[in-house]
């Protein structure tokens, strides 16, 4: 597991599996307190994964993460959180059911719940965006009579930014067509991670789809920083009054990869205070990877 000076081994987890299989691949490099900011990008372009995460040790949590994408650093990601704590839950590095992790936005809670590592997000914050709603569809190549009536997209925010929006089928969902530049360019002018779009049309309580093509992922099959706020927008807005939310992701994907991803809202007076999102982790196999000095 030690990681020598020119080289790093990275475990590929599989975040989200559901039944055993699918989910998504995130990179988790242990023992990463030596590395660079330099080394942590060269090491997740190499990887190839929309996230891999780098553990270190941490003077405020038990460890600290950092993600980083191929082309830059993000503060928080459900996936690889997830694919880490179930990896150092498989290995015997927790001490108790109860965990943190320490990112470059502050400290958060992890639960450990049998097999399945669950991570804290902030309560919602929602914004509106009617302004940009014709251009929204468009880079989605869907009408404004494609999206449920009366469920507006949205703005939502639990830690990272994505952008709500609600479909009526999972035909329509199946069949959008990106128009990647276009969402790049919202993306930018709003500064998300990108958009989760979703219908309710579906045996889970949501299927969704994540194109984060600012982040250089195109899709990505399971995002427990947007399954988070979807789960706030299915209360809040939809007003589905459930604490616990199964969200599907991945099944419309070029090469499909379903992942489930667990919610549960921590809800006060009908408002929600913060929440857990969570999911199993399996180990698919290890890399070694070469750095530069």
């Amino acid at each position: 597991m030690d990681n020598s000076k020119n080289t790093v081994n990275v475990q590929i987890i599989s975040a989200f599996a559901a039944n055993g299989k699918g989910g998504n691949a995130a990179g988790v490099v242990l023992n990463a307190d030596q590395l660079s900011v330099k080394n942590k990008l060269e090491i997740a372009k190499k990887v190839g994964l929309s996230e891999t995460a780098f553990v270190s040790k941490s003077s405020t949590a038990d460890f600290k993460l950092d993600f980083f994408t191929p082309t830059k650093q993000i503060a928080h990601c459900g996936h690889a959180t997830v694919a880490t704590f179930s990896y150092l839950k498989q290995i015997g590095a927790l001490k108790h059911n109860d965990s943190s992790k320490e990112t470059i936005e502050g400290k958060r809670k992890i639960e450990i719940k049998e097999d399945l590592a669950f991570m804290e997000q902030l309560a919602p914050t929602y914004s509106d965006v009617s302004d940009k709603e014709d251009m929204i569809l468009q880079s989605l190549g869907i009408k404004k009579t494609d999206l449920i009536e009366n469920a507006p997209i949205l703005f939502v925010n639990t830690g990272n930014s994505f952008l709500l929006v609600p479909v009526k089928s999972k035909k329509i969902l199946k069949n959008i067509t990106p128009n990647f530049d276009l969402i790049s360019q919202i993306s930018d002018a709003l500064d998300l991670i990108g958009y989760y779009v979703f219908s309710t049309d579906t045996a889970y309580d949501a299927t969704a789809r994540m194109f984060a093509p600012r982040y250089g992922i195109l899709e990505e099959s399971g995002t427990g920083m947007a399954a988070g706020p979807l789960a706030c927008y299915l209360f809040d807005i939809l007003k589905i009054t459930k604490n616990t939310f199964h969200l599907q992701q991945g099944k419309y994907m070029k090469t499909p990869s379903t992942s489930l991803i667990i919610v549960n809202l921590q809800v006060a007076n009908g408002n929600i205070k913060t929440l857990m999102a969570g999911g199993k982790g399996i180990l698919r196999k290890q890399l070694t990877i070469a750095i530069s000095d």
